[in-house]
C-alpha cells in the first residue's frame, strides 16, 4: 500500500473543522471516510469528467462495495491536510481505489475503497468500459485529459452551443435572444473535450479592430470550474489569435471571474458596468 507522497500524484487538501473533531480535538474516526469520498468527488474533476453526464455516457454508474480505514495517527482541528487518491487496480468489473491522508510528510491514514461499476436500473455488475480504463490508467500516467480543437462556428456550433446554453441560459438566466448573436458567424471559436467526447468548456474571439480581438462567451462546465480547463481553453485561443494577427485582446469579464483573468495577465480598463443584467468589467491584455 502507497505511504509516500511521491506514490500519488492526485490530491484533495482541506482543513479540519471544529465540527469535525471530538474532545480532544481530534478528527472522529467517521470524518476519514468523508474526506477520502470528497477526494475522489475532486479525482472525476481532474479527469474533465463532469460524473452524472459521464457516467449516462458511459451507460452505467459506480457503486461502492467495500471502504476500509486504518489508523496511523490523527488529525487535529485546523490541520492542514492532503487526501491522496490513486487508482490501483481495474477488475472486469470493479476499480480499486488506495487512499492516504497526510500533514505535510506525515503519513496520518490509509483506506481502500472498492467500487463496482453496474446497470443503474438494476445494480447488476457490469464490465468496466474500455474508454473509462483509459481515462483512468492515461490520468495516471500523467496523460492530458483534454485536447480542445479550434476553428468556425459551422465546425463547431453544435458542440459549443450546448455548454453556453447550460452555463449562461439554463445557470445565469440570460435570455437566449442576448446569448446568441451574429458575431458567431465569424468569430474564431475553442471547444475544450475530455476523453469521452464531451464539450466541456469554450469561448470565442470577434475581431473588432486591426490586430484587436474581442474574447467573449467563455463558458466551463460548472463541475469543473477551478480545474485549469478555462485556461486550456483561452490559451489555445489565444495561440490561434495570435496566429489570425491579434495584437491586443479585450473582454469583458463579470466581475466574479475578474481574479480569473489577472492570473493571466489582463488589466482592468474603466469603470464597471452592467451588461445583460451582470456586473462586468471590461480588460485587455497586449500580446508580445
Amino acid at each position: 500500500m502507497p505511504t509516500n507522497r511521491a506514490d500519488f500524484r492526485f490530491f484533495h487538501r482541506l482543513r479540519v473543522r471544529w465540527a469535525e473533531v471530538d474532545m480532544q480535538k481530534i478528527v472522529f474516526n467517521a470524518h476519514y471516510l468523508m474526506y477520502f469520498d470528497t477526494a475522489i468527488a475532486d479525482y472525476w474533476r481532474a479527469m474533465a469528467l463532469p460524473y452524472e453526464s459521464a457516467m449516462h455516457s458511459l451507460d452505467g454508474d459506480l457503486y461502492v462495495v467495500k471502504a476500509t480505514v486504518e489508523f496511523h495517527a490523527s488529525a487535529r482541528v485546523d490541520d492542514q491536510i492532503d487526501v491522496a487518491m490513486k487508482c490501483e487496480r481495474i477488475g472486469k468489473s470493479s476499480i480499486l481505489f488506495r487512499g492516504a491522508i497526510f500533514r505535510d510528510q506525515t503519513h496520518l491514514i490509509s483506506g481502500e475503497l472498492v467500487y463496482v461499476f453496474a446497470d443503474p436500473a438494476t445494480q447488476s455488475s457490469r464490465p468496466v468500459p474500455q474508454a473509462l480504463r483509459d481515462i483512468l490508467t492515461g490520468y495516471e500516467a500523467g496523460e492530458s485529459m483534454l485536447h480542445v480543437r479550434t476553428g468556425s462556428w459551422q465546425a463547431l456550433g453544435p458542440h459549443a452551443q450546448p455548454v453556453r446554453t447550460e452555463v449562461f441560459v439554463a445557470e445565469q438566466g440570460i435570455p437566449v435572444e442576448i446569448e446568441r448573436d451574429a458575431a458567431d458567424a465569424t468569430a474564431l471559436h475553442a471547444v475544450a473535450y475530455n476523453r469521452l467526447g464531451q464539450p466541456v468548456a469554450t469561448a470565442r474571439l470577434v475581431e473588432t479592430g486591426p490586430g484587436v480581438f474581442k474574447l467573449g462567451r467563455m463558458a466551463v462546465n460548472r463541475v469543473l470550474r477551478g480545474g485549469g480547463v478555462g485556461r486550456q481553453v483561452l490559451d489555445a485561443l489565444i495561440e490561434a489569435g495570435r496566429n489570425a494577427g491579434a495584437q491586443e485582446i479585450v473582454l469583458h469579464a463579470q466581475t466574479s471571474a475578474q481574479g480569473f483573468y489577472q492570473r493571466l495577465g489582463y488589466l482592468p480598463r474603466g469603470e464597471a458596468f452592467e451588461e445583460a443584467g451582470i456586473p462586468h468589467q471590461e480588460m485587455f491584455k497586449r500580446l508580445a
